[in-house]
């Protein structure tokens, strides 16, 4: 196997790669998708990288793994608490309220790039938490990687893999067992994993809330659009869009309403007649 990419195969790489998810990699961050490639060219035994090549281009499975490892699955529950807050003291109440006033009683939210399920666990223990109980919460969590979904199914977690989790939710929410915490039932049972490539639809709808928080910056600006106009279709009249810190849509041409609350700055669909 060569050491390195040349530029050609870099090049037939990257593009079979954006053209299957939208994830892009430029000249900076190429050393990333080498280092990835020569763990799955040796553990796929093949015998160089243009043989690689052409296996994932007749194997989707191997396509997925490809896929799984060049993504970096760097999460925790409770990941950004100004979210959370806003969460909890705005948008919860919000549509708690727009729920009553159409005498519908559900909420559902995505959590797209979920990652390991720390992100839609936090979601659900919070809504579990606030939402009164005759308003039904249904959770979904999302992924390109099918070793992070398997853990977020198992819902087991190390101990130091809890840090962030607010004191109150412990013992409530978590059984402490063998060095670390499994997510008790009573929350496992409002979250649905699923795989999922947001190239493509989704397939969800009447969605109150979506979470895709660093994500985003994966995509160049052509995939980031088509991603974020997927996501306001499947949205609700009334609903809101969560994404990360560092991640922004000023400049796209969007329908989102930006919304600046007391703790965080979020995206908000609001369409009057709906």
């Amino acid at each position: 196997m060569a050491e390195f990419l040349t530029d050609s195969e870099f090049e037939n790489y990257r593009t079979l790669i954006y053209n299957e998810s939208g994830i892009h990699f430029s000249n900076s961050n190429r050393s990333i998708l080498e280092s990835r490639l020569r763990d799955r060219v040796k553990l796929a035994r093949s015998e160089s990288v243009g043989a690689y090549y052409n296996l994932i281009n007749r194997d989707p499975e191997e396509m997925k793994v490809l896929l799984d490892s060049v993504t970096t699955n760097l999460t925790r529950f409770f990941r950004n608490t100004a979210h959370f807050q806003t969460l909890q003291y705005s948008v919860i109440p919000d549509l708690v309220a727009e729920k009553r006033k159409r005498a519908e009683n559900r909420i559902r939210v995505w959590s797209a790039g979920c990652s390991t399920g720390e992100e839609p666990y936090s979601v659900a223990i919070i809504l579990r938490d606030l939402v009164p109980a005759d308003v039904a919460i249904e959770v979904i969590g999302s992924d390109i990687s099918l070793k992070s979904l398997m853990i977020g199914k198992e819902g087991f977690y190390p101990e130091n893999r809890m840090v962030g989790v607010p004191e109150q939710y412990l013992p409530k929410y978590f059984e402490k067992k063998n060095g670390g915490y499994q997510v008790r039932d009573e929350i496992r049972s409002l979250v649905r994993f699923d795989y999922h490539n947001l190239k493509n639809d989704s397939g969800l709808r009447g969605l109150d809330i979506v979470f895709c928080r660093n994500v985003l910056i994966y995509f160049d600006e052509v995939a980031q659009k088509a991603t974020v106009n997927r996501f306001w279709d499947v949205m609700n009249s009334h609903s809101y869009l969560f994404i990360g810190h560092s991640e922004s849509l000023f400049g796209m041409n969007t329908q989102f309403e930006f919304l600046k609350t007391d703790w965080a700055c979020i995206y908000r669909k609001f369409l009057k007649f709906s």
